[in-house]
């Protein structure tokens, strides 16, 4: 009978630490670069970075347009909901349904329409002191700064495949 090991204990690979060391200096990066603009929640911008930073140049391109347009949707939806109605569950389900709809319309994939329900939920379902078109731009702004500083090392700093994989691809 064999054990099976939770830890896998070999030497640490340079890649890894690079990658670790990217993340972390881009997630303060984007912190620094929304405090200094005075974003209240600018938490909202390192998060959004480290999901940006999980993907190569070319994938976290692409689906970085999805997300952007998708918290574009959801911040307008939101705050022109959160202007209207008091939070409720049926209008929280009708935004929701809205959404879909128009990324199916603008032909926008799930990723965009994923980040178009959370940005609805957080300005329409979370308390606030401001009105809802200022808590909506501030919270395009910090996603959109996570989102350019995690593409912007990404791009400075980005992964090669190891060479074996490229002989490979090259068979």
């Amino acid at each position: 009978m064999s054990k099976i090991s939770l830890w896998k204990w070999s030497r640490p690979d340079r890649k890894e630490f690079t990658h670790i060391t990217l993340t972390a200096v881009a997630a303060v990066a984007s912190l620094v670069i929304a405090r200094l603009c005075h974003l209240p929640e600018s938490y909202w911008a390192p998060i959004t970075t480290l999901v940006v930073m999980q993907s190569t140049l070319g994938a976290a391109w692409t689906i970085s347009k999805q997300r952007l347009a998708g918290t574009a949707i959801g911040a307008a939806l939101g705050a022109l909901l959160a202007t209207y109605f008091h939070p409720n569950a049926f209008v929280f389900g009708l935004g929701i349904f809205l959404s879909g709809v128009i990324c199916i319309f603008l032909r926008l994939e799930r990723n965009a329409y994923r980040y178009t329900g959370i940005t609805l939920a957080i300005i329409f379902l979370v308390a606030r002191t401001q009105a809802a078109w200022i808590i909506a731009i501030h919270r395009f702004v910090e996603i959109a700064i996570g989102i350019a500083v995690g593409l912007a090392l990404t791009a400075l700093f980005p992964e090669h495949p190891p060479v074996a994989a490229l002989r490979a691809e090259g068979e």
